[in-house]
């Protein structure tokens, strides 16, 4: 059949209508979806209860904890980051009550021989070797780091106060474990904020992760830890009571708190301890400079490596949670609950979406040209595609601001552009993700998918301030 046949012009002008007609609905469910979030944050800030609040800086890094504090450190091939991590956390720190526990594999001498030559001697540094060669699972090796932790407290008959996690890449903030240590009164687990760093080496992949974290740390957490009991851990930068951790390790059908065969551990922590009565909080603070108190680090710069960890995490919280924690909390936690498992759902809505312009402008000409007949619009679908244009000038408003304020300018207007960025990587991870989980499904193991690491926030440190 040719287009100049009637049916193979009435075929395609039907199926360009229904796949239009459905996309433009659910794009105007997600616009309504954003704009309810908006409104609760605009409610919240101007209400009072979502106030960013500030920091002595003179008490950060150098006033006495409440407790001891441990702080997680798994690591599998990171000889290039592991060092300048430890060696700044242990600058900014100058916490007496304060170990660093560090995981790593019989089988990487690379990444212990790293940390072996930055701790020098320090007693705040505690290496764990894992007996098994790696990878195994993050939550395998924290496990482990667990266990390193309770024979300890058993040696010294005292246990600590909280336990803190990080990744082997992250370079901490010097107000981080006083915040925790003082929010710890009043939460189980307490999560501070990410500040994916823009690279100028990559201004549209790896800058990318800056706007989504901006705006996700910026507004939607800060909703989120409002209206909600549960808060999801973004696996660095958080803390858990160690009576709650306790507690995690009781219900666990593992050896330790820590959930061995998910892709994304770090998130069910703070919906299991939700689950047990605990409660999270999100918080957000300022310095005396105006700077926010967050973990710093550099995510993939690359399309490959952004697509595999975006597939851990589309797989992890919006496959495997749905098999392992099910539905619960209020309406609004559902709420809640449910964004955050739209990702392969929205990923195949944004294939739809693009695949439309295309065949839309396809069809433009081919009407022009004679070939075919395009009948107007209806009614319903204009509207929806109104609604959904001006949720889409919305939606930039809203990464241009976010991005900005953490930023700059520059980086704001970047981040508009970037959000088709952000769109290609996660229509591809949606792909893989939802291949890995039917892999999954027949009995292939979870293993620690993780990503390579070159560079750290703390290298462009002057050396006084960076060890």
């Amino acid at each position: 059949m040719i287009f100049g046949q009637f049916s193979a012009s009435a075929w395609l002008v039907v199926a360009q209508h229904e796949l239009l007609l459905f996309a433009a609905a659910f794009f105007a469910l997600g616009v309504a979806d954003e704009i309810a979030v908006d409104l609760a944050w605009l409610w919240l800030r101007l209400s009072g209860r979502a106030p960013t609040g500030a920091i002595d800086d003179e008490a950060s890094g150098t006033a006495p904890l409440t407790g001891h504090a441990a702080v997680f450190i798994p690591a599998w091939r990171e000889a290039p980051v592991i060092g300048a991590t430890i060696a700044h956390a242990l600058a900014v720190w100058r916490y007496r009550d304060l170990t660093l526990y560090v995981g790593c594999y019989r089988n990487d001498p690379e990444t212990i021989a790293s940390t072996v030559a930055v701790a020098r001697g320090d007693s705040r540094v505690r290496l764990v070797i894992v007996d098994s060669d790696g990878p195994t699972s993050k939550a395998d090796c924290l496990n482990h780091l667990f266990g390193a932790l309770c024979a300890d407290e058993e040696r010294r008959g005292a246990e600590v106060r909280m336990v803190v996690l990080h990744d082997a890449e992250d370079m901490v903030d010097p107000a981080a474990l006083t915040v925790l240590d003082q929010a710890m009164d009043q939460a189980d687990f307490v999560q501070l904020p990410v500040m994916a760093l823009p690279q100028s080496n990559s201004r549209w992949i790896g800058s990318h992760y800056a706007d989504e974290f901006a705006e996700s740390h910026g507004k939607t957490m800060v909703v989120r830890s409002a209206l909600c009991r549960a808060v999801p851990g973004a696996g660095v930068g958080c803390a858990v009571g160690r009576r709650m951790l306790g507690r995690l390790a009781e219900f666990s059908a593992g050896p330790g708190p820590f959930a061995a065969q998910s892709l994304t551990e770090d998130y069910e922590l703070g919906l299991k301890i939700a689950a047990l009565g605990g409660t999270g909080r999100f918080i957000r603070l300022r310095n005396g400079e105006g700077q926010l108190v967050a973990t710093r680090a550099y995510f993939p710069s690359d399309v490959v490596a952004a697509v595999r960890q975006k597939t851990r995490w589309m797989h992890g919280i919006a496959l495997q949670s749905w098999d392992r924690l099910g539905w619960s909390g209020s309406p609004v936690e559902k709420w809640m609950q449910l964004r955050d498992r739209r990702g392969p759902f929205a990923a195949g809505l944004l294939f739809i979406g693009y695949a439309m312009v295309i065949s839309l402008a396809a069809s433009a000409i081919l009407d022009r040209l004679g070939y075919i007949s395009l009948p107007p619009f209806s009614p319903l679908l204009r509207g929806l595609l109104m609604f959904s244009m001006t949720g889409l000038i919305w939606r930039a408003a809203s990464r241009f601001a976010f991005t900005a304020r953490e930023y700059g300018l520059r980086e704001g207007a970047l981040a508009v552009p970037r959000m088709m960025v952000s769109n290609i990587i996660a229509i591809m991870a949606g792909r893989r993700a939802i291949a890995a989980y039917l892999r999954s499904l027949r009995g292939v193991p979870v293993l620690w998918d993780k990503t390579d690491h070159s560079d750290h926030p703390a290298f462009s440190l002057p050396p006084e301030v960076r060890a």
